[in-house]
Parts: C-alpha cells; structure tokens; sequence
C-alpha cells in the first residue's frame, strides 16, 4: 500500500511540475482569473447600478462560465498532458508497477494543477469582493469553487478515457475531446428539449429532470444552483423537481452521485484499455 502511494505521488508530482510549466495552463488560469473579476466588477453596472457584487451574486454570475470553460480546459489540456507518446511512454509503462497506478497519479497531477489554476481566478475575485461587499454569501461562492473542482476531475477521468483509447494519437485525442464537450455543454439540451417539446408536461417535465442528472455538466448546474439559491434557483420548476427527487437533500444527493459516476466509470474504462494496450 505504501509502495502504491509512493507511485500515485511520484507521477503526479511529475506530471504537476509537467503541467505548471505549461503555457496552457499559464493561459488557462490568467483567462479565467480575468474572467471572475470581470464578472465581480460588472454585475451592478450591468444592471445599472455600480460598485462589487457581494459573494452570492457573484457565484450565481460565474455558474455559466464556469460549466463552460471547466469542461473545456479539463478535456483538451488533460486529453494533450495524459495522452502517452512513442518512446517515452514505452520507457514509463514498463517499470515494474501497474500501468493503472501510473495513469492514475498522472491524471491526479493534472488535476491538482487546474484546480490551481481555477483557485487562484477564484481567489483574485474573491479577495475583490471581500474587500468592496464583505464576506456575506461567501459560504454559497465556496460552493461554485468546489463544484469547479468537481467537474474538472470528472471531465479529466473522461479525458484519461480519450487518452488510453487512442494512445500516440494526439490529434484524434484532441479531436475526440471537442465533440465530447460540444455534446455534453451544447447539443445535449438541444436535444432533451426538443423531445421535451413534443410531449405532455409531465412525461416531458420527468424527462428534463432525468436528463439533468444523466449529463454532468447539468448535474454540476443544478448542484451549484441549489448550493447558491436553493430550490428557488429553478422558480416554477422547483415543485416537479421536489416531487420528483423527494426533497432538496435527494436532489443534492443524486446530483454526486451523478458526478461520482461520471469519474469512476470513465476513470476505470481507462486503465482496462491501458493495461490492453500495446505500449
């Protein structure tokens, strides 16, 4: 177990220092910090008034961009770092330790250096809030900054997936992880709410709310909403989704449930095709 820990630590202290040197990353994070403190100073002016929004409505002001971005940088930047490459991989993948381990602890580095740079985006907004509105809502802004971190590990575990599948095949990795945030961010609601609208309202109303926690992206949506607003965050919709989870603690917990499957399964589909793969 000791000698398994040493491995997990070793590769994703290796693939972190990988990753914080990238100018990727480095992108990433002043991209995002911009963006927070940009939502931060203009929610007022954008509803004529003027000054720092408070912590509350700065979270719900971030929840879009972060279920845009998040998945976007998680999948490219994860699916280029872990996709193994000729020659090097060879020479990582046949020490005598499991390939799972490895890859896991790659992933893992990969993980802690976006969460990084996500922190900090959030931290500069936060540090600005903090000063000009105080720290009232805080707690609801520490939400969004843990549902970030989620969906940056379960978008990574479906890149890892990308990775192992295509191993030596950047371009298809890249590729790859495009449609999967299109389908997921864009195309997905299209479609749920196009059959939504050719049904009744309740089939169609059951059909939205199961479609919400199929998707990861909508199950980080409604968790965030429901950690910031409460039921309040879906107006008329809160009743059907009352009934149909049972109450906000079901709903929450269904929603990491979701999210927790979306990280398992994939994580663990990529170290079968990892340890098949002939490397």
């Amino acid at each position: 177990m000791t000698s398994l820990r040493s491995v997990l630590w070793l590769c994703a202290r290796y693939e972190l220092v990988l990753a914080v040197r990238s100018r990727w990353l480095q992108t990433f994070a002043v991209v995002f910090a911009g963006l927070a403190l940009a939502v931060a100073g203009a929610g007022y002016i954008l509803s004529g008034g003027h000054g720092v929004q408070d912590f509350s409505r700065t979270a719900v002001s971030l929840v879009q961009i972060v279920l845009l971005l998040v998945p976007l940088a998680s999948l490219v930047f994860g699916g280029l770092a872990l996709t193994p490459e000729r020659g090097a991989a060879e020479l990582l993948y046949s020490q005598p330790v499991p390939r799972g381990a490895i890859l896991i602890g790659r992933m893992l580095g990969v993980w802690l250096a976006l969460a990084a740079a996500e922190l900090i985006g959030f931290g500069m907004a936060g540090l600005v809030v903090q000063t000009q509105a105080g720290l009232d809502g805080l707690w609801r802004y520490g939400a969004l900054v843990l549902t970030a971190i989620a969906m940056t590990g379960v978008f990574l575990a479906i890149a890892t997936l990308l990775a192992s599948v295509n191993a030596g095949r950047r371009t298809r990795v890249l590729a790859a992880a495009l449609v999967v945030w299109f389908m997921t961010v864009v195309l997905f609601d299209v479609v749920v709410l196009g059959v939504a609208s050719m049904l009744r309202s309740g089939p169609a109303s059951r059909l939205l709310i199961s479609a919400t926690l199929v998707n990861p992206v909508d199950a980080a949506r409604m968790g965030a909403l429901l950690a910031i607003e409460g039921t309040a965050a879906f107006g008329a919709a809160s009743l059907a989704l009352l009934r149909f989870t049972g109450g906000a603690g079901m709903a929450a917990t269904l929603v990491v449930l979701s999210l927790a499957a979306w990280f398992v399964a994939p994580l663990w589909l990529a170290v079968r095709a990892l340890s098949r793969a002939d490397i």
